[in-house]
């Protein structure tokens, strides 16, 4: 039997704390969801004989008639979760096959789908079998916080050398308001000549949420002045801390304040959970930078699909470009 819930049918059955058990990593929670995609975010799921086998959360929303299906801000994956089962290799692939299979079809139309899936599937067969594309991404991980010795052993000289420097010259603490950490973040982006891609009032929402669960903390470090250099975020649940976000003060930019940070956040998720993921990116800078402490490289996958209407726009955007000399034209999603 399947089974499509809202938001509310969804919490109904969950604890006051919004917590479901049925998840790979705090993204799929329902807190987090409410935080990041108040009213936009659903959930589908497979049941037999009353219990839940598979689960999936999904967000929605509309953009110029189009119905657009992404991963919400600030949430790096998005499920699915499937039960674990034993047997054969052969039968609990085929029963991810099935899983997955009875997800996919109970999903909406969407003119676009796009989303990154948990680390933990590794099988999209059943979603390039019924016409998605996929594709890999990548991020880096600590996956065992018990030896931190280790794990300073692990970083690069650079990165040694360059955390020594800030230590000297800088103070970490970890009672930054919300309103300063995005101020301190927007100067990042501003540097690079992008707007924010998160919004002050859902972030501020979000660390409410955290904090009040006892799930986000905030590192700075500063001079003696009382300059702030740079700021961290990291959230954590029993499995993983993961970086969220974090930026520097460009006229600080050479002090190293932000490698200290990653280290004192490693520091601490130690105490509060098994792994730290760097919840990696694509950019190669910054990838270079998380790799200098030494962790391991880990993929989760990407899946799509588009609609015919929206690959008719696409084509037209293209056709655009080409005549326009290849200039990138100014899209709308």
């Amino acid at each position: 039997m399947t089974l499509v819930s809202d938001n509310v049918a969804a919490r109904e059955s969950e604890s006051c704390e919004g917590t479901c058990a049925h998840t790979n990593c705090l993204f799929e929670q329902p807190w987090w969801l409410d935080a990041v995609a108040p009213s936009q975010w659903r959930e589908i799921m497979v049941e037999k004989g009353g219990e839940v086998f598979a689960r999936m959360t999904y967000f929605s929303r509309k953009k110029f008639g189009l119905t657009l299906s992404t991963n919400p801000p600030l949430t790096p994956t998005l499920g699915p979760w499937l039960r674990p089962t034993e047997g054969k290799y052969a039968t609990r692939l085929a029963m991810q096959h099935e899983l997955l299979g009875e997800l996919i079809e109970q999903l909406p139309n969407f003119d676009l789908f796009s989303q990154n899936l948990s680390g933990a599937v590794s099988n999209v067969l059943p979603f390039h079998w019924r016409g998605y594309d996929h594709f890999t991404r990548y991020t880096y991980q600590l996956a065992d916080l018990r030896d931190l010795e280790q794990i300073e052993h692990g970083f690069s000289e650079a990165c040694r050398r360059t955390i020594r420097k800030a230590q000297k010259q800088l103070t970490v603490q970890d009672n930054l308001s919300i309103q300063d950490f995005y101020r301190i973040v927007e100067k990042t982006w501003l540097r690079q000549g992008r707007k924010p891609n998160v919004g002050r009032d859902l972030l501020i929402r979000l660390d409410e949420v955290c904090r009040r669960r006892g799930q986000g903390r905030i590192f700075h470090a500063e001079d003696v002045g009382g300059n702030i250099h740079a700021a961290v975020y990291i959230v954590w649940d029993e499995r993983s801390a993961y970086y969220l976000l974090g930026g520097a003060d460009p006229e600080f930019r050479s002090s190293g304040a932000h490698s200290l940070l990653m280290w004192c956040a490693i520091q601490f998720a130690a105490e509060v959970t098994r792994v730290f993921d760097f919840e990696g990116s694509m950019n190669q800078q910054i990838e270079r930078f998380f790799r200098s402490f030494g962790p391991r490289q880990a993929t989760f996958i990407g899946v799509r699909r588009i609609s015919r209407r929206l690959a008719a726009l696409t084509a037209v955007k293209e056709l655009g470009e080409a005549c326009a000399g290849g200039r990138r034209l100014r899209w709308f999603f």
